[in-house]
Parts: structure tokens; sequence; C-alpha cells
């Protein structure tokens, strides 16, 4: 067994030997620009590229002509939040979404809100939940686009897509997710859940870094999206720029071994993260953020009572790589906006750590840990009353 054992799987996987097998060829054989329409090298580029996109369509319920490729979801969000917000501008300037969003969606309202965009946060329960009536009293006419995250990247909690995107479609307003911690882990379907538009990243689920996408939805209703990157035209018009060609193959691959062994790999997550759950909970004064009925199988965030958390890291670091929350947040000293969203003091939101398994996490390493965390809390909590 590998030390430390990796236990943060939400701030970005194992790229999956599969998936680099499928890659390298792009980089040293096939290394043409999909762009080339002249001659055999960008054809094969051209043709790689349309199988990815076929095998993310297929693994999200899209076709394959509403797949836009992006660096990642980071970009995807701010493509799909300032690209609609232009597109519309004329119909309305007023966005709902949830203040347990990633950075990625509150930054970008804010700079939304600089432009005149009036911005609304919907607040959350202790469960993680936004209240639908909420959504739906915060309609109003002006409102063109309500952005809700699908599985929270810190606590896992799954929102309830499909009522929310009956409301939406009652009310004829757009509905965006970030879905990038749902993708490849959950059965995810744009058509079923009446999604619009919707963000995800390879490296989430044991793809490359760097490469993700945006689904735009073309039909009932066609959504229009402005280009936030100009010049040349690509990814029809939404998105220009030389195409990733071994990373938008490596995001494929990515998704056909997601869809391929999803029912078997959710199973086995769930077992393990539940075993983790079971082991911690052995101890006094821990507790399980958010919702535990509605959450993703493979992510659990706890708060460990009587600790602190800066200490707790400090000290698992040689053993277990977790993390507080959110890596694009990892470097700030406030606690997790998530958790003081859902009613958690500040204490105790400074000390929960997420734990997230993979498909390469084993019992083992899931046995190890359970037995390092009870180690390193039982010895913090007596400094604390001895101090």
């Amino acid at each position: 067994m590998q030390l430390p054992v990796y236990l943060d799987n939400n701030a970005t996987t194992r790229c999956d030997p599969r998936v680099v097998e499928a890659m390298l060829p792009f980089f040293t054989e096939h290394y043409g620009n999909a762009a080339s329409r002249t001659h055999r090298y960008g054809w094969a580029a051209e043709e790689a590229v349309d199988l990815a996109r076929e095998q993310v369509a297929q693994l999200t319920g899209a076709e394959k002509q509403e797949i836009v490729f992006t660096s990642g979801a980071t970009e995807a969000i701010n493509l799909a939040l300032k690209g609609v917000a232009e597109a519309y501008a004329t119909k309305g300037r007023h966005i709902i979404t949830v203040e347990t969003e990633h950075k990625a969606v509150l930054d970008a309202c804010k700079h939304l809100e600089k432009q005149g965009t009036s911005v609304t946060l919907l607040k959350v329960g202790n469960n993680g939940l936004i209240r639908p009536a909420d959504l739906e009293a915060a309609i109003t006419p002006q409102t063109i686009l309500v952005c809700v995250m699908y599985a929270n990247n810190e606590t896992g909690v799954l929102q309830p897509i499909r009522e929310i995107s009956t409301i939406c479609r009652k009310h004829g307003v757009l509905l965006m997710t970030d879905a990038t911690q749902a993708v490849g882990k959950i059965p995810v379907d744009v058509q079923a859940d009446g999604i619009d538009l919707m963000a995800f990243s390879a490296h989430k689920m044991h793809g490359p870094k760097g490469v993700g996408a945006l689904y735009v939805r073309r039909k009932q209703p066609r959504v229009r999206v402005a280009a936030q990157i100009d010049g040349g035209g690509h990814e029809r018009g939404m998105r220009s720029g030389t195409l990733n060609v071994p990373g938008i193959v490596g995001l494929g691959k990515a998704c056909e071994l997601a869809g391929a062994e999803m029912a078997a790999t959710e199973l086995r997550l769930a077992v393990l993260r539940n075993r983790l759950e079971k082991g911690l909970l052995a101890l006094e004064n821990i507790t399980v953020n958010g919702s535990r009925e509605f959450r993703l199988p493979h992510v659990t965030n706890i708060a460990f009572g009587y600790t602190e958390g800066n200490a707790l890291l400090t000290a698992l670091n040689r053993d277990i790589a977790v993390s507080s929350g959110s890596a694009c947040t990892s470097a700030l000293p406030e606690p997790s906006h998530v958790l003081t969203a859902m009613g958690l003091e500040e204490e105790l939101a400074h000390s929960s750590l997420r734990f997230s398994v993979s498909r390469f996490t084993t019992d083992e390493e899931i046995d190890y840990a359970i037995q390092a965390v009870a180690t390193v809390v039982e010895t913090q909590r007596k400094l604390r009353i001895d101090i």
C-alpha cells in the first residue's frame, strides 16, 4: 500500500491507464490539428475528436452536436453564465443560483453583477438542499437562467434537478447545472433531467486535467450562448481555439469507461464510503455534514468536534491525503462557505474534512485511514484538554 493514502478524489482523480493509452498516439503519431482538413494528419485528429464527442454524448444523454469542448469545467461554467447573460440580455438580466455553488459559479456571477445583471442566491437547509418553493418564488419576468449544482463538491449532496427543471420549464427559464462531480459517477441524462446547459470536466472521472465540456441544448428550446473567446469560430462558434486533441480523446475514453462500469463502481464506492464513515463515527463527537439520503456514493464530509482543522490536516498529511473543502479554495483561511451556508458554526466548519474515494481505492486503504484518523483525532483532543 502506497502512502499517503489518497482520499481526495473530488479534487482530482488518478488518470486511468486505459485513458492514458488512448491518448498517447495523439502526442507522437496522430499529432495533427483537428481543424486541418487538407491532409491525413488533420483528418485523423478530427475523427478522434468526433469519436470523443460521441462518447461524451452517450454518457450524458446528449446529441454529439450539443457538446462544446473547453479547457475544463471552470471555463465551461464561465462560457455558460456569461454567454447566456450576453445572448439573452434583451429578454432579462436576472440569474438565480445557490449559496453553496462552486466558486467558479459564484465568482462569475459577481462579475456579471458588475455589468448590471441581478443575481439571487438561494439558501439551503442544514442538509444542503434548496427548497424548490424558494426557487419558484425567486423567479421574476426578468429571470433568464437558473444555475444549480447537480452534486456539491464538498458534501456530495444531490439537488433535486428534475423538480427544479419542472419549475424552470413552467416559467420559460433556462436551467444550467455544474455537474462536474456527478458526470461519470452517477447516471446523468440531460434529456430526462431537463437540463439546458451542463458543465463538467475530465479529471474528476479518471481523465486528464485541462479538458472539459459544456452541453448546450439544440432544441426544445434551442439555447443561444455568446462566445467568450473569439478567433476562428471553432466549436460551432462558441469556443474558438485549437482543440486539445489528446485531452479530448482522454475525456471521451474516460466517459466510455465510466458508462460501461458505472453500476458496479457506484455500488462498490458506496460500500467503501460507508465503511469509512462507520469506522470514523465510532469516535465521539463526530457528525456527517449534509444529507445522507441525497448524495453521491463516494463522498463524505465529516465534522470532528473538539479538534482544530488545520492541526488535524497537518498531522494527517503524511498518511492520508484529504482536504477541508474545495481544492480551488484550500488556500483561503476562511471556513468553507458551503458548510457555513448549511448552518455550521465556524469552529465546526473549520474542523470538517472531506473524504472521497475512487475506483482505485482499496479496502486496505480504508481500514488504514480509519485507524490513522482515529489516532490523530484522539491525540489532538488529548493535547487540547492538556492545554
